[in-house]
Formats: structure tokens, C-alpha cells, sequence
């Protein structure tokens, strides 16, 4: 088999580590391409506003909102660092801290939102279905009565008024939409840059070092996984070879609870102590504290961890 020139691998590899290292920007542009590719179907196949002052507004908003809430709930849902922190945070509260996930969770959400405040066909349908008095007669200054009898079919091309007064109306209900829009936009990357330039400012390394914690945090959790399928087969295979060859299994290393319980910590950086992650501190203490020879193994005949 011919062997690829060194450049040619060179040149793969380079391309290979900046996808690697843009890997946050690709999947937030897939998840945005995602967004407008949901809205625009959900616009064209579900969306059919009711046209009457009863429905307009809560199917609009329903629309409006409902994916957005959907998107935040699959989001904190599919987040393995809320369920790191969360599960056990009954019996020790002080594991919460949900700040960085829920931010984190909010951004399809936000991108929604966006995508659909810019289109503005759902905003057309929620507005034009609002009673209120201040509210129809801003959407109806200068206009005869039937705009206010005639509101909530506008974004139907049911109505009564002439072709004129309703295009004026939608082309009022899509620009405020579509400013409603691009503010949460500008909002969202306002609130994205303080919070990043006040994290930054507050932090406890250097850019560099910072640099590299979050390497070495991508790298140990990828590590991580692949270590622990490895670890479980093992485990699994000596368990089965006992059982079905019906004799005592050897003792097998394995972390304690409260090993498991220090690494699922959510992890704070301090400059007495030269880690990066609540695992690194664990194995760094472990090996201060304790001799091989004392650390835990998995009992033989009963599965429990003996010292």
C-alpha cells in the first residue's frame, strides 16, 4: 500500500488540529444552521395562524416560545456536567453550581428566538391577536375602524381592508420583530462578552495557563471515557470468568465512594495546589496520603470495597 508523502500528512494534520481546535465554533454554527432549518419548517409545514382574536396570541407566542422552552430543557437535559454536579446534591448541597451549565443550555434557545423574531411570521400572528386598547390603536393610528375589527386576519389575507393598509400592517408587525430580533442578538453578544472579559479578569492563571487548563481538562475527559470503557470491560470479563469457571475472582484495584464522590466535585482552580482538575487533586492527595499497598480493592466475595 503507497504510502502518503510527509507533506501531504503534514498539511492533513494541521487542517485536522484546527477543526479540532475551532471544534466550539463548528458546533454552534451547526447548531445555528440546525435553528433556521427547524424554524423555516416549522413555518411552512405546522405554523397556520387561526386568524381571530381569541387564538392569535397565545398560538402565536406558543410558537414563539414553546421550542425555545423545548430547546433549554433538551440542553440541561443532554448536559453531562449537570448531571456530574446534580446527582447526589441532595445529600450534599454544596455540589450545585449551575451557573457556567444553564448559560451554557441557553443558547440554542437564544438562537431560536432570534431566527424566528427575524423571520416574523409567529410575531405577526401573536401581535395582531392582542386586545388591548393602547396597543391596537398604535397598530391602527390614522386608520379607519375596520383596522380594529379587521387586526387579527391581517396576517391571513383575509381581510377586509384593502391590499394597501394590510401590507402597511405586516410590513409594521415584521419590522418590529425583526428589531425585537436583532436587540436580543445584540443582548445576547453584549452579555457573552462582559461575562467573558469578568471571567477572564477574575481568573487565577494566566491567559496561557488558562490556555492549557482548558486542554488538559478536553484531553482528561476524553481520556476519561476511553479509560473507564476499557476498565469496565476488564472488570466485567473477570466477573464473568469467576462466575462461569466457579471460582474466587482476584482482587481488582477500583477508586472508594468518596474518590468517585472528590472527582464529580465541581472543581475550583487554587494556587497552593499545582492541579487542574478535581481528579488530578484526588490522585495528587492519594498519592501523599497513601501507601499502594492500603489503597481500596473490590472484595472478592462480596463486591464491597475493602481497606
Amino acid at each position: 500500500m503507497q504510502k502518503l508523502p510527509a507533506d501531504t500528512m503534514d498539511n492533513f494534520q494541521t487542517v485536522l488540529r484546527f477543526f479540532l481546535n475551532q471544534k466550539a465554533t463548528i458546533g454552534y454554527s451547526f447548531m445555528a444552521l440546525l435553528t433556521i432549518g427547524g424554524e423555516r419548517i416549522f413555518t411552512l409545514v405546522s405554523f397556520q395562524c387561526p386568524c381571530n382574536h381569541d387564538q392569535n396570541f397565545a398560538y402565536g407566542l406558543t410558537f414563539l416560545l414553546g421550542p425555545a422552552a423545548v430547546l433549554l430543557v433538551l440542553g440541561l437535559f443532554f448536559s453531562t456536567k449537570l448531571w456530574r454536579l446534580y446527582t447526589g446534591c441532595c445529600l450534599n448541597p454544596m455540589k450545585l453550581s449551575f451557573t457556567s451549565i444553564f448559560t451554557g443550555a441557553c443558547v440554542a434557545p437564544i438562537m431560536w428566538l432570534c431566527v424566528a423574531l427575524l423571520n416574523g411570521t409567529f410575531y405577526e400572528c401573536a401581535v395582531s391577536g392582542l386586545d388591548d386598547n393602547l396597543v391596537v390603536d398604535l397598530f391602527c393610528k390614522n386608520k379607519t375602524m375596520k383596522c380594529r375589527e379587521e387586526l387579527a386576519r391581517v396576517p391571513c389575507d383575509r381581510s377586509k381592508l384593502s391590499s394597501d393598509e394590510r401590507m402597511e400592517l405586516l410590513l409594521m408587525f415584521r419590522a418590529q420583530s425583526q428589531i425585537l430580533g436583532w436587540s436580543l442578538i445584540i443582548i445576547a453578544a453584549v452579555v457573552g462578552l462582559l461575562g467573558t472579559c469578568y471571567t477572564n479578569c477574575r481568573s487565577k492563571v494566566s491567559y496561557l495557563q488558562l490556555t492549557f487548563w482548558k486542554r488538559y481538562v478536553e484531553k482528561e475527559k476524553e481520556r476519561f471515557d476511553a479509560y473507564a470503557m476499557d476498565y469496565a470491560t476488564k472488570l466485567a470479563e473477570r466477573n464473568l470468568q469467576s462466575f462461569f469457571e466457579n471460582k474466587a475472582p482476584e482482587a481488582f484495584p477500583f477508586p472508594s465512594h468518596k474518590a468517585w464522590e472528590e472527582i464529580s466535585a465541581h472543581y475550583t482552580f487554587s494556587r497552593s495546589e499545582q492541579c487542574y482538575s478535581t481528579l488530578q487533586r484526588c490522585v495528587e492527595r492519594t498519592d501523599r496520603e497513601t501507601p499502594p499497598e492500603k489503597r481500596p480493592v473490590l472484595d472478592s466475595e462480596y463486591g464491597m470495597e475493602m481497606h
